[in-house]
């Protein structure tokens, strides 16, 4: 979602080969969950959903500033997901408050989302196993201008230049999610949402995840990272929240984070 201003003229662009050093930030605790120092692009309040008569989101509040990676931690079925999935308009039942760019899209639909900028990366990836990897890259819609060329993704993953006549669900786990964030990067949204993209995932290609989203940044993208491997987020995030069932229950920022090491040992069990 173009959640961001565009880049000023005498911003430089970040598409050469050298990538940026990732590293963790350390400091004092705080509570409640911080806000960011910035605009906010998405403000989420109060905010309940449903599976059917399940009732898994109790009342999650938290907000994310333009240009900023913020990162959602906690167990399995926290509730992280269906968090994303209820501000894309994925969840059908869901009440509360959700305003991106100060609009109110609590009961907007997912393809009316989408067209405001907010591109959603799920964890399962999606990827189309009778496309090739040029064919998946190509087929969601450009919903804003601004959005990366071919070439700018042939920059990010030089791996999916060489495997483009190949068939999607062929590639290795590591290409596919690869695949699976270039080709929200061509639709100029501006809001990504990236649900566990390191999920099974070799260390290199973390790696290489965690160099693209710092880049990513630098280029003014906003996003909402769902993860539960805080070590790897540690290496891009500037702020976090703790998701327990279903609710916020604990935030700090990257700074604080080594404060907080203990506490996030409790919440994930880790």
């Amino acid at each position: 979602m173009p959640i961001c201003p565009g880049m000023s003229g005498s911003r430089k662009r970040i598409w050469g080969r050298v990538m940026p050093d990732l590293k963790m930030a350390a400091a004092a605790a705080t509570k409640p969950a911080p806000k960011g120092a910035g605009t906010p692009v998405l403000s989420v309040q109060n905010l309940e959903a449903w599976y059917g008569e399940s009732h898994i989101l109790h009342g999650v509040d938290f907000n994310v500033d333009a240009g900023e990676v913020v990162t959602l931690l906690g167990r399995n079925g926290a509730g992280k997901t269906t968090t994303l999935k209820s501000v894309m308009g994925i969840i059908g039942k869901r009440t509360g408050a959700i305003r991106f760019n100060d609009q109110d899209i609590t009961r907007a639909s997912s393809d009316r989302i989408a067209r405001m900028g907010v591109a959603f990366c799920p964890e399962e990836r999606g990827i189309f196993a009778s496309l090739d990897v040029r064919e998946n890259l190509l087929l969601p819609p450009v919903v804003r201008t601004g959005g990366l060329s071919l070439d700018q993704i042939f920059e990010l993953f030089p791996n999916l230049k060489e495997r483009l006549n190949s068939q999607g669900t062929k590639l290795s786990g590591g290409e596919q999610q690869m695949l699976a964030i270039a080709r929200i990067l061509r639709t100029g949204a501006r809001f990504l949402m990236l649900d566990e993209p390191t999920e099974g995932l070799a260390p290199v290609i973390i790696q290489q995840i965690g160099h693209t989203i710092a880049r990513l940044k630098k280029e003014g993208f906003t996003i909402l990272l769902v993860e539960q491997n805080f070590r790897f987020a540690a290496t891009v995030a500037d702020r976090y929240y703790i998701v327990e069932h279903g609710k916020i229950i604990d935030g700090f920022a990257n700074s604080e984070l080594q404060a907080n090491m203990d506490k996030l040992h409790t919440y994930l069990g880790v």
